[in-house]
């Protein structure tokens, strides 16, 4: 009987295996090989990218400033669409990549009051501003140092003569420095381009260091700009330097306290008008129909 019994197979794994994996191991090497030299052509995939995008319409990502408007179908004209409280800091909303600029999608009737809206808001922006710095430097106006006053798009911080500067000359007078310290901290915080103008009385002066009041005022904007260029936060591409001699009065100069009012450093802080860019989107627009037409 046990002669009959069939012999077992021999333990272990079939002999065509060592040969299969030995084979599969030489061709992950190899095509590990040629994933290790091949390069991608950045500038192709760039090109094949921005082809792409543009013929599927793919959506860019533009910040909103307001609440996110929609179309009514009804009704062409802009109506808030319902929005839920949103934890994230800034509001963005997505638009095709040629889709109509704001001033296309609102109609003539509606464009003013717009224009309207955008400017009551910045006039309140720059209210608020004017409010901080005056906070800021509030110990300096009480001491008739300095002065804060908003002129339509315009914060002007006034630096007076007296306390700022000796009688004909640029040079800061001793002691000044932390008055000159708090505003150019509070000019960094504000928004807007910066005009750092220097203005002198009617009274002309010719001396070795100055040859007239145009150097004067211009030399005093100067040395006011260049203080508040040695803070790392000032941005000096934001500023200008301007002198105007006596040109520009604040009041008429007819006697001792008029003509010390009028010599003076203005910091003014301008802020760009929202009407401009709708106006200048409005003159777009018409220039395209003008070419449709044609």
């Amino acid at each position: 009987m046990a002669d009959d019994c069939p012999k077992c197979p021999p333990a272990g794994a079939p002999m065509w295996l060592a040969t299969f994996a030995d084979l599969m191991s030489l061709l992950m090497t190899f095509f590990v090989l040629l994933l290790s030299f091949a390069t991608m052509d950045a500038v192709k995939f760039k090109k094949m990218a921005d082809s792409m995008a543009n013929a599927f319409g793919v959506q860019k990502e533009v910040p909103a400033y307001d609440i996110p408007m929609g179309t009514s179908i009804i009704a062409q004209h802009f109506s808030p669409a319902p929005t839920e409280p949103t934890p994230l800091e800034e509001v963005k909303q997505t638009t095709p990549q040629n889709a109509p600029t704001l001033a296309e999608q609102i109609d003539a009737n509606d464009l003013e009051a717009v224009k309207k809206k955008l400017l009551e808001d910045l006039l309140k922006e720059i209210e608020e501003q004017a409010n901080k710095i005056r906070e800021s430097l509030k110990e300096e106006i009480a001491a008739g140092l300095v002065s804060v006053d908003t002129v339509n798009l315009k914060i002007v911080i006034r630096i007076n003569e007296s306390g700022s500067f000796p009688s004909g000359s640029a040079v800061l007078k001793a002691g000044f420095e932390p008055v000159m310290e708090k505003i150019t901290a509070s000019v960094n915080e504000a928004k807007g381009k910066v005009h750092v103008a220097g203005h002198s009385d009617d009274i002309p002066i010719a001396t070795q260091m100055y040859r007239s009041n145009w150097e004067l005022s211009a030399s005093r904007a100067v040395t006011v700009a260049q203080f508040m260029f040695q803070s790392p936060d000032t941005d000096t591409e934001r500023f200008v330097i301007e002198g105007y001699a006596d040109t520009q009065p604040l009041v008429p100069n007819t006697s001792i306290e008029n003509r010390a009012k009028n010599r003076r450093v203005e910091i003014v802080l301008i802020q760009d008008d929202p009407r401009v860019k709708l106006e200048n989107q409005e003159m777009v627009l018409e220039s395209k129909n003008e070419d449709k037409t044609e």
